[in-house]
């Protein structure tokens, strides 16, 4: 069982990991937050525009969350990510998994990571403080991270 949030507005990452502690009592929790960075592939960046394809995003997550589940025996997990324009320091994705030991709990949240950077229907563009902006490409670095799972 998991959760999946695809959301615009602002979330707290202490709000999502108690929801989570509550929601699925375990023996180990991990998470992962991500937050908008200063500087991109190609300058200095002060604002992020995430865009998304509304409902195959939200499957693909759900998916996602459920083969980790399976996969790492998972007690539960939530996914938070963000659309829209985000300021440097904003958070943008938030990944929490609770099992029952510590090593699935840990790969169940990078496989989620890993997974989603390259399967979820993001795309975003790098709107740099000398006015320019930039779509971001794929990264090798994703996708051979990707392929190990």
């Amino acid at each position: 069982m998991g959760t999946v949030l695809v959301q615009s507005d602002d979330f707290s990452v202490h709000k999502a990991y108690d929801e989570l502690v509550s929601a699925y009592p375990g023996a180990a929790l991990a998470t992962f937050t991500g937050y908008v960075r200063d500087v991109g592939a190609s300058g200095d960046v002060h604002q992020l525009e995430l865009e998304h394809y509304p409902g195959m995003t939200e499957r693909i997550l759900r998916e996602l969350g459920q083969q980790a589940e399976r996969r790492f025996e998972l007690r539960g997990w939530s996914i938070i990510h963000r659309y829209g324009c985000l300021e440097v320091n904003e958070p943008i994705v938030w990944v929490g998994v609770v099992a029952s030991h510590r090593v699935a709990a840990f790969e169940g949240c990078q496989f989620l990571m890993d997974t989603l950077k390259t399967d979820a229907p993001f795309w975003k563009r790098e709107h740099k403080t000398d006015g320019s902006a930039e779509w971001v490409t794929a990264n090798d670095n994703d996708t051979l991270r990707r392929q190990r799972w």
